[in-house]
C-alpha cells in the first residue's frame, strides 16, 4: 500500500470538502491542489471529480430528515412534488450542457492560470454583488429577510430554479465555482441569503454524484482494483470536512454577507498568477 498516495489523495478530500460549499470553487483549489502535490495525470481528473461525491453524502446526511420526507410525499404531497421538480428542472441546464461541453472545457480549461483569472473574476462578481445588495437594502437589514422575494425553498417557482440552473453552467469555468454561481446568483434573483445556500446545496447532489458516476463510467478504463483505497480514502475525508463546511456555512450567512470570500478569491487568484508570471511555482495542469 503506497502511504504517500493515500496522504494525498486525503489532503485532496479535505480541500474537496471544505471548498465545495464555499463560493471559492472546489474544481479550482483541486487543480491547484494536485498540481503542488505533484497529484496529476488522468486517473487523477476522475479521482477529482468522483470524490465530489463524498461532499454530496454529506448533505445527504445532514438533510437526511427533508430528503426522505420528500421522497416519501412524491405521491401525494404538493410542497414535496414542487420541490423535487425545482431541483430537476435547475439540474437540468447543467447536465445538457455539460455532455455537450465538458470534454472540451476540460480539455482547455483546466489548467492553474484559467482558475487563477477566474478566481479574480468570480470574486470581482461577488463584491459587486454585495455592494450592489448594500445600496439596495441598506447595511441593517444583512439578511434581507424584509425584502427577500424568496425565504426559503419552498417559495422557488419553477422559473426560479431554472435561473438557477443556467447561472449554474457558467460554473463549468474551472474556478468560478458552483456553490459562488448559484447562491450569488439566486441572490440577485431575490433568494434570502440561507434559501440560496440550502437550494445549492439540494441541487449539488444529482449536478455532482451525476457528474461523478458518469465520469467513473466513461473513464473506467483508466481505472484499477488497486486504485480503491485511494478513491475510498479521498471519499472519506471530503465527506467528513463538507459535512463540517456545511454546518458551519449555515450559521455563518445568518450574520455575514459574502465580502470575505471574494477577496479571498481574489487575493488567492492574483498570488497564483504572480507565482505561474514569474516561475516561482511550476504550475501544472
Amino acid at each position: 500500500m503506497d502511504i504517500e498516495l493515500l496522504l494525498k489523495a486525503a489532503v485532496m478530500g479535505v480541500v474537496e470538502g471544505l471548498t465545495e460549499f464555499l463560493p471559492i470553487s472546489s474544481t479550482g483549489h483541486l487543480i491547484l491542489a494536485s498540481s503542488l502535490l505533484g497529484f496529476t495525470g488522468d486517473k487523477i481528473k476522475v479521482f477529482e471529480i468522483a470524490i465530489q461525491t463524498g461532499a454530496m453524502l454529506a448533505v445527504i446526511w445532514e438533510y437526511r430528515a427533508r430528503l426522505w420526507g420528500t421522497v416519501r410525499g412524491l405521491g401525494h404531497d404538493p410542497v414535496a412534488q414542487r420541490f423535487a421538480l425545482n431541483v430537476v428542472i435547475a439540474f437540468l441546464p447543467a447536465a445538457v450542457f455539460g455532455l455537450i461541453f465538458g470534454s472540451l472545457i476540460k480539455q482547455h480549461l483546466f489548467n492553474p492560470v484559467v482558475v487563477a483569472a477566474a478566481f479574480i473574476v468570480g470574486g470581482l462578481i461577488i463584491l459587486w454583488v454585495e455592494r450592489r445588495h448594500k445600496r439596495l437594502y441598506g447595511e441593517r437589514d444583512l439578511q434581507g429577510r424584509r425584502h427577500a422575494r424568496i425565504e426559503t425553498v419552498d417559495d422557488i417557482t419553477p422559473w426560479d430554479a431554472l435561473k438557477v440552473g443556467l447561472v449554474q453552467c457558467a460554473a463549468m469555468i474551472p474556478g468560478t465555482s458552483r456553490s459562488g454561481a448559484t447562491i450569488i446568483g439566486s441572490v440577485v434573483f431575490g433568494f434570502s441569503r440561507k434559501a440560496a445556500t440550502e437550494f445549492s446545496f439540494y441541487l449539488g447532489i444529482p449536478t455532482l454524484v451525476g457528474a461523478g458516476v458518469y465520469s467513473l463510467w466513461k473513464q473506467r478504463g483508466l481505472l484499477e482494483w488497486s486504485d480503491l483505497p485511494m478513491f475510498s480514502v479521498g471519499l472519506l475525508f471530503a465527506f467528513v470536512s463538507a459535512w463540517l463546511c456545511i454546518r458551519w456555512l449555515i450559521r455563518y450567512v445568518s450574520t455575514h454577507d459574502f465580502t470575505i470570500f471574494a477577496w479571498y478569491r481574489i487575493v488567492f487568484g492574483a498570488v497564483v498568477l504572480l507565482t505561474a508570471w514569474t516561475g516561482w511555482v511550476a504550475w501544472r495542469a
